[in-house]
């Protein structure tokens, strides 16, 4: 954990994605305005965990979020050394070696721990802390016996309830309870149980910085994103304080939720979610998630511009987007020649990216295309602007294309280089 930031505070979360027992239907997919957009809910054979912050929080109240919070020290002890004493002696405790280069990796991953003080890599470090808060907010368990690890650490789906079943439900509970007093317990837990965090089964997925003038001063965050893929949807329990319920739904469902001003989720969950349209299969989903895991990710900061009749939030790649985003909050964006959302729209060449806000009518997002291809969402939206939908990119069009290669199919389309200066 590095202590010595002053704009923001690091956390991690993980995007939890399981399998259901209905087969997939397949269905035509939702359209607007002629163009294709997600998936029909049906075919999907797999929910998403989204947990619903209190209306007391001071982050995001009421939101819809996935599991994950703040990096505790404990998650950098020196402790968790002997516990994966077996791993330590394997490129990264056997997660891989990272493909992108160390001076193009988002700053809390390109950070010597090691300079901080701590002997756990980051890349492992922030995995655990996904799995701790993921096991506090949502009573899901992400580990795997120490004796078993070699042989249960595969390529293969992650069954959290066989890997748990050995323990009675009430010792959990109980563990739970401690972990959520003290974080440190966690690591007391996995010793007295003999068991590890699932680490292996958490895929690097993005990186997100809190925008700023959006939620206070003192409420940014520099987020680790994680996929993780399970065979079964596990017992799910929240914890009645920082979060009151729970759901597990298909990413589209979740999306027409949102249309339809259901539930609010802020754009990084928005957007992520838009990208597993593109894989309404689990297994799909974990196969583009395990290998593209070691491609790497940019850091992406969320810019607010304010039009004439909405918020807009743009994201990197989009031709809006400023050259020389104002990390720290010091400057007020607004729209160039008070224009309208609708004028913007129209004018704009690169839009794909962009999340548009409207109190009164809508929230969406739009994408587009940038130097690192493949796999993101597209908004589309209708000619009255009531809402707007993610358009998927199908497999199928990759082959009219003639863009089925299996770097296309790895990486992630994301934009530019820019990078924070903590």
């Amino acid at each position: 954990m590095n202590t010595a930031l002053k704009h923001w505070k690091e956390a991690a979360t993980v995007i939890l994605a399981a399998g259901t027992r209905r087969s997939p239907v397949t269905e035509p997919p939702l359209r607007s305005a002629d163009r294709v957009t997600f998936p029909h809910k049906t075919a999907f054979d797999y929910e998403v965990l989204l947990l619903k912050r209190s209306g007391k929080s001071g982050f995001m109240p009421n939101a819809y979020v996935f599991p994950g919070g703040l990096a505790e020290a404990s998650d950098f002890s020196g402790e968790w050394m002997d516990l994966f004493k077996f791993f330590r002696k394997l490129p990264n405790f056997g997660i891989g070696v990272m493909k992108q280069p160390l001076e193009a990796r988002p700053p809390m991953f390109a950070t010597d721990r090691a300079r901080l003080g701590s002997p756990v890599p980051g890349d492992v470090a922030f995995r655990i802390c996904a799995v701790r808060e993921t096991f506090e907010e949502a009573g899901v368990l992400l580990v795997v016996p120490s004796k078993e690890a070699e042989r249960l650490v595969t390529d293969a789906l992650f069954s959290p309830a066989a890997a748990t079943e050995r323990w009675d439900r009430s010792v959990i509970a109980e563990w739970r309870s401690l972990v959520i007093q003290n974080s440190s317990n966690f690591i007391r837990m996995c010793r007295e149980l003999d068991c590890l965090p699932n680490i292996w089964a958490m895929h690097e997925w993005g990186n997100w910085l809190t925008p700023t003038g959006v939620y206070g001063k003192q409420r940014r965050y520099d987020t680790a994103f994680y996929m993780c893929c399970l065979k079964e949807i596990p017992d799910t329990v929240h914890d009645q304080k920082e979060i009151v319920h729970f759901k597990w739904s298909s990413p589209s469902e979740i999306l027409c939720s949102y249309r339809d001003k259901e539930i609010w989720i802020a754009p990084p969950q928005f957007y992520d979610l838009g990208r597993m349209c593109n894989f309404p299969l689990l297994r799909d989903l974990h196969s583009f998630a395990r290998q593209r895991s070691l491609e790497g990710c940019e850091q992406w900061l969320p810019v607010r511009l304010l039009a004439t009749d909405s918020y807009i939030s743009l994201l990197p790649g989009d031709s809006l987007y400023p050259e020389n985003p104002d990390f720290l909050g010091k400057m007020n964006i607004s729209a160039p020649a008070e224009k309208c959302l609708e004028e913007l729209q129209r004018e704009s060449v690169h839009t794909s990216n962009e999340y548009w806000e409207e109190s009164t009518r809508f929230k969406g997002s739009l994408e587009s295309e940038n130097q690192h291809c493949a796999r993101t969402p597209l908004m589309v939206s209708s000619t009255f602007f009531d809402y707007c939908l993610y358009e998927c990119v199908l497999v199928s069009h990759r082959h009219k294309s003639g863009t089925d290669s299996q770097d296309q199919n790895l990486t992630l389309k994301e934009g530019s280089k820019t990078r924070v200066q903590h």
